[in-house]
């Protein structure tokens, strides 16, 4: 191996002119007097360079720092600011942190007139003439040549199935749950099943006056629209005809 030679960084010193304007410092800030608070510290940031910290009063910035830096000519004692900046402490309130767009959406949150465009890198579609993976709606799409652009892929199948699952129309819906036991949508004639793979577990609801009408629900999702839940009319039998012979008047 060869010889490594090693340099050591020497840490700039504070400059003692620089450091000493304070009210050059303070004064090139140019925000009211009252929003800037006690002279904090100084910082070297090289030769001749550093940097005047001063507390930050402006309501809703608390924890900030005004920082200011100031430099000076090799000899000479005149002291000139570079910059002045509002810098968050170590206790500040920032804002949170920059989200795309697509990882602030939330399922629901598409409204009326809005529009969402898909990703073209997005998981849960695959290219249209690669198939999607489901026999039953790959082999009509390819006799028909429906050529869509791009289709489910499987893994936007099973995201799909497992939220509609474990969401409002799955087998742990409430509804569901007080529902009778025998009131599942598999025997209902309300429930239209869906094609393809998918159709083995979901389908769609026709009931008027369920509230999942029109809406995908589980084979094993309930509720007491069931078309054959039926209620045991109990008749009631008309009381006898009684006379009450204390206010009827005899007349010979």
């Amino acid at each position: 191996m060869g010889n490594v030679t090693r340099t050591a960084t020497r840490a700039p010193k504070v400059d003692q002119a620089c450091a000493e304007a304070v009210d050059v410092a303070r004064a090139a800030i140019t925000e009211e007097p009252g929003h800037i608070g006690e002279h904090l510290n100084v910082v070297a940031e090289g030769d001749r360079v550093v940097t005047h910290y001063f507390a930050c009063d402006l309501p809703g910035y608390r924890g900030w720092q005004w920082a200011v830096t100031v430099t000076r000519a090799p000899r000479s004692k005149h002291v000139t600011v570079c910059e002045t900046v509002l810098l968050p402490g170590g206790d500040a309130l920032l804002a949170p942190g920059w989200v795309p767009w697509h990882e602030r959406l939330h399922p629901g949150d598409l409204g009326v007139g809005d529009l969402l465009p898909t990703p073209e890198d997005d998981d849960r579609l695959t290219p249209g003439y690669l198939l999607g993976g489901d026999p039953e709606v790959d082999e009509v799409a390819w006799e028909l040549g429906l050529g869509r652009p791009r289709v489910l892929s499987p893994l936007g199948r099973e995201e799909a199935a497992q939220r509609w699952y474990d969401g409002e129309n799955g087998p742990d819906a409430p509804i569901s749950l007080a529902a009778p036991r025998t009131a599942r949508c598999v025997s209902c004639a309300f429930y239209v099943k869906l094609g393809g793979s998918l159709g083995r577990m979901f389908g769609a609801c026709a009931n008027v006056y369920a509230p999942d009408d029109g809406r995908i629900v589980s084979l094993d999702h309930g509720c007491g629209g069931h078309s054959e839940v039926l209620i045991d009319e109990t008749v009631i039998p008309a009381p006898p005809t009684i006379y009450d012979d204390g206010v009827v008047e005899e007349v010979e």
